[in-house]
């Protein structure tokens, strides 16, 4: 007897531990700004919800303020990331959009005390 096999996920975003985090965003792209809010994020990327979503294959950059109580640390984290939007989706009456992350650095924000 045979298991089947699953095919490989060819979906980065898909594959990826998700964690549902309401962010406010902003995306940039060469031609303007998305003010966006996530619906989920993972170490791959994210989906996210706007008025208007950027075009599909277009390069976004933004900037995501991770809480302190899921990086844990003691910091909140500032991620300024470069990826790209891989998808459209419009559920519940929402424009979403999946984008992979495909760079980023990190900076911790020091609270004052």
């Amino acid at each position: 007897m045979s298991t089947p096999l699953s095919p490989p996920a060819t979906d980065p975003v898909r594959a990826a531990v998700r964690f549902p985090l309401h962010l406010d965003l902003t995306l940039s792209t060469d031609e303007r700004e998305y003010h966006a809010v996530t619906e989920d994020v993972s170490a791959a990327g994210l989906l996210f919800t706007s008025d208007e979503v950027p075009p599909v294959n277009s390069t976004v950059r933004f900037q995501m303020k991770m809480p302190a109580a899921i990086m844990g640390g003691p910091d909140d984290v500032v991620l300024d990331c470069v990826g790209r939007i891989v998808r459209h989706d419009f559920a519940a009456g929402k424009n979403m959009a999946a984008a992979v992350i495909d760079k980023y650095s990190l900076k911790a924000e020091h609270h004052e005390h």
